[in-house]
This record gives C-alpha cells, sequence and structure tokens, in this order.
C-alpha cells in the first residue's frame, strides 16, 4: 500500500462510560426528573446513546432554590481566593479528563475528534483556570466585586462544553451560583462536568445541571429567583427570551446567531486565505454562530480564489467523527440536517450555481457534503438566513467601500474576517464593519482572554475576557 493512501484512525470510545440513563444534578447529587425521559442520538450513526430525565418547572424551582441557597450560605461570601481553589481544580480535573471528554464530545455532538481533542477541551480548561485568577481580583476589573446570585444559563448544541465553561467558570469567579441547561441533543458532556463537581468537592448546589428541551429553558428563564440569564442560541429564541424578561430586573445577556462576511482582497496571501475561508465555513460543520458563511471576493482575483477553493474543498474528508483524519463530522441531528437541505435546495432555485466536494457519505447518521455557491446575489435566502451547515456563499466586489457595504447588508453582526497584506486597509475596513469580532488574516480564533458577542441580532452583552465579567456583578453594565 501506498504511504499516501487513506488508513483509518479511529479513537477508541472505550474511554468513556456512557450510562443507560440520566437524572438530573441538583444541590450536589443526581436525582430522578419529574417530568419524561428523552433519548440522545449520536449523529453519525443514529445510534440510541443513553435515557435522559427532563426537568419540569417543579424541579427548576427546586434548583433555583439549592442554588439561592448555596449562594446566600456559601459561595457568594466565600472569599475570591477560596472560590478560585475550586476553579483550579475544576481546569485540572477537565485537562486530566480531556481525553474521556472529548471523546464523550465527539460522539455526542458529531464533531471530529481532532476539532473536540484539540480546540474545545483545551480551551474549557483554559476558560475555568483564566477566571479562577480573577475570583480575587474583581475590584480591579472595573465592575465592582458584588455577584448577581442565581444564574440561569441555556446553551446550544454547537459547542456543549465549551458554551457551559463560556457561562459557568465567569459566573462562579463572581461568586453567582448557576442552574444550567444544556441541549436536548447534547447533554452527555455537562452531566460529565456535574461529575467533575463532584470530583472537586465543589459545596452543592453551587451548580445545578437540567436537562430537558424548550419547556425546561422557559421555566429556568421565567423563575422568579434567577437573577441573571445567559442564553447562546438563535435570533428567535434570544428575541423571545427578551420579551420575557423585559418587565423584571433581570440582567441578561444574548449570544445569538450570525451570517459573518469573509472579505478577500486581491493583496491577500492567497494560500492562507484559502485555509481561512475552508476554517471559516467548515470547522465544526459549519455548526458555528461566527461562522464565515459569506465569502466577499475582490473580482479581480474571484476566478483564482475559487479555483483555490474547490482544490481544497476536494481534498476534505467526511466521516466517522472518531476518526483522526476526519475533517467534517456528521450534521449533529435530523432536524438541523432538513434546515441545511431545504436552503440549499431555496438557493438553487433562485438561480445560484452549486457545487459540493465529491464524497461518499455514510449511508446511515446526518451527513452533508461540503458545499459552495456561486453567483449569489444579496437578494438570495442563502445569502441573508443563517443556515448553520457547510454551506459558503460567495459573492464578489470591485472596492473596499462596496465590501464594506455588503458586508454590513445584514440583521446580524457577530463577526468578520478580513484577508489582504496591508495594515492600512485591514485598519480601515475594521473599523467600519458592524461586527463584535473581527479577525484579519485569520478566522474563529478565540482566547480566554478575548471578549466575544455581537451587535444588532446576533445579541448584547460579552463573554470572555475581563468584560465577561460584568454580566455577572451588580457593577457591570450586560
Amino acid at each position: 500500500m501506498s504511504i499516501f493512501e487513506y488508513a483509518p484512525a479511529p479513537e477508541s470510545r472505550a474511554v468513556v462510560d456512557i450510562k443507560e440513563s440520566y437524572g438530573l444534578f441538583v444541590n450536589g447529587e443526581f436525582t430522578p426528573g419529574g417530568g419524561a425521559s428523552f433519548k440522545t442520538v449520536n449523529p453519525a450513526t443514529e445510534e440510541v446513546l443513553a435515557e435522559v430525565a427532563e426537568a419540569d418547572a417543579a424541579d427548576v424551582d427546586r434548583a433555583v432554590k439549592a442554588a439561592r441557597k448555596a449562594h446566600d450560605k456559601v459561595w457568594g461570601p466565600m472569599p475570591g481566593r477560596e472560590r478560585a481553589k475550586y476553579l483550579y481544580r475544576i481546569a485540572r480535573i477537565i485537562q486530566e479528563r480531556s481525553r474521556e471528554l472529548a471523546v464523550l464530545e465527539s460522539i455526542d455532538n458529531g464533531k471530529p475528534i481532532k476539532e473536540s481533542r484539540d480546540v474545545d477541551v483545551p480551551t474549557v480548561a483554559a476558560h475555568f483556570f483564566y477566571y479562577a485568577g480573577w475570583a480575587d481580583k474583581l475590584e480591579h476589573s472595573g465592575y465592582g466585586s458584588t455577584p448577581l446570585g442565581v444564574a440561569g444559563q441555556v446553551i446550544p448544541w454547537n459547542f456543549p462544553l465549551l458554551m457551559l465553561a463560556w457561562k459557568i467558570a465567569p459566573a462562579l469567579a463572581c461568586g453567582n451560583t448557576v442552574v444550567l441547561k444544556p441541549a436536548e441533543t447534547t447533554p452527555l458532556t455537562a452531566l460529565l462536568f456535574a461529575e467533575i463537581c463532584q470530583q472537586a468537592d465543589l459545596p452543592p448546589g453551587v451548580v445545578n445541571i437540567l436537562t430537558g428541551a424548550g419547556e425546561t429553558g422557559r421555566a429556568i428563564v421565567e423563575h422568579p429567583g434567577v437573577d441573571k440569564v445567559a442564553f447562546t442560541g438563535s435570533t428567535e429564541v434570544g428575541k423571545a427570551i427578551a420579551r420575557a424578561v423585559a418587565s423584571t430586573d433581570k440582567r441578561v445577556t444574548l449570544e445569538l446567531g450570525g451570517k459573518a462576511a469573509n472579505i478577500v482582497f486581491d493583496d491577500a496571501p492567497m494560500d492562507q486565505a484559502v485555509e481561512g475561508i475552508v476554517n471559516g465555513i467548515f470547522f465544526n460543520q459549519g455548526h458555528v454562530c461566527c461562522a464565515g458563511s459569506r465569502l466577499l471576493v475582490q473580482e479581480s482575483v474571484a476566478e483564482e480564489v475559487l479555483e483555490r477553493l474547490k482544490r481544497r474543498m476536494g481534498t476534505l474528508r467526511v466521516g466517522d467523527p472518531l476518526d483522526k483524519n476526519t475533517d467534517v463530522g456528521a450534521i449533529n441531528s435530523a432536524a438541523q440536517l432538513a434546515r441545511i437541505r431545504e436552503l440549499s435546495d431555496i438557493g438553487e432555485a433562485e438561480g445560484a450555481e452549486r457545487w459540493s466536494a465529491p464524497c461518499d457519505l455514510p449511508s446511515t447518521g446526518y451527513w452533508f457534503a461540503p458545499t459552495l455557491f456561486t453567483g449569489v446575489s444579496q437578494a438570495h435566502r442563502i445569502a441573508r438566513e443563517e443556515i448553520f451547515g457547510p454551506v459558503l456563499s460567495m459573492l464578489t466586489f470591485r472596492t473596499p467601500s462596496e465590501a464594506v457595504e455588503k458586508a454590513n447588508n445584514t440583521p446580524y453582526g457577530l463577526s468578520a474576517g478580513i484577508w489582504t497584506e496591508k495594515g492600512s486597509r485591514i485598519l480601515e475596513v475594521a473599523g467600519q464593519l458592524r461586527a463584535g469580532v473581527v479577525w484579519a488574516n485569520t478566522f474563529n480564533k478565540f482566547d480566554p482572554t478575548s471578549p466575544f458577542g455581537g451587535y444588532k441580532e446576533s445579541g448584547y452583552g460579552r463573554e470572555g475576557g475581563r468584560h465577561g465579567l460584568a454580566a455577572y456583578l451588580k457593577g457591570g453594565q450586560a
């Protein structure tokens, strides 16, 4: 066999012990739920992984009361240096159990193991380390040092463990307690995190994990004992949450949808730009709020970029998420796959030219080949609506001002990318883009020290960095 032929390199599932059924994590213990149960499925195989309890309103009330008691009696009064010790301990346990967490994330979510292993889990640990460092320095944050109380947090399915860390780490560092609901399709790493909280001897009630669907999330958001709501997910649900809490004094942060522009100028480093385009849209199967789903290319280099991009897309490996060679894994659910197919078919019907990378898709599971649309106008739905899948729309522009106009022609404002050799052009264009994060000659780079958030229908408030403390302290603005 030639050394250049493909050979699978699967990661072992043996490092993960998936239970047949899971309860809720309330007040430091796993307990049965009062509602029905639901199944969580491996999207790559459609295999049922476990039966998971669904929290009802009584469970939410029980968890909020446990969180309130823990805040008032233990966690809130605890000196920051002592809270930091728990956060450091959690971070170290995450590192120690990183392989287990990465494999479980890929099984339950469908993302490639090399992403969960090399990106998600290390960044999760880094967030807990970072905010552990803030716990005894809050008086220097600029937002005071008084916690809000009980935080109700609802997270999505695209980065289950990472979104948990983004929410829980700053909340705990500031002295708040937490009631968190993971997405119904990806609850398993949140429940494993509950075990880590037990392993770290975190005081009971400081972190509570309630599994369930939309009604569970609604009960958390609307519970009168919740002081702060943090949500990452769709713009539609974010608007509903904003309406629900409008008549209360609850603090809210919303990180919602996006339709990011990735702008390539004629002097861009082409090989680097193509890699950035691929990473911007096909990372995590395009299940990324800040995915670079709108590619804006200067007309003079459009043909060159298109040729290079198709060649690079043809090398992407689609398949088993546990194979270390896989670049693009499974779509998270049948419902999301149907949404991607629907919008892609509409794009073709509206006159855009569709091209998909040649690849053999598995016969079971939820799969979609990396897809590129050309001949796209700003009127096309694929250029306006968030597809949340491995689908890229390519448009062209002539001048920097036209690029800015097209990039900003969206109700979203979460992120953008710029590719050019000219530093002056980066500064000029970046300053005009209505996006919370603008990357220059890179894309999808995250760090716990850097704030992240959006404008317009992409939400408000910031997560990460010093700014991420504002949402959990009484002196903050978020």
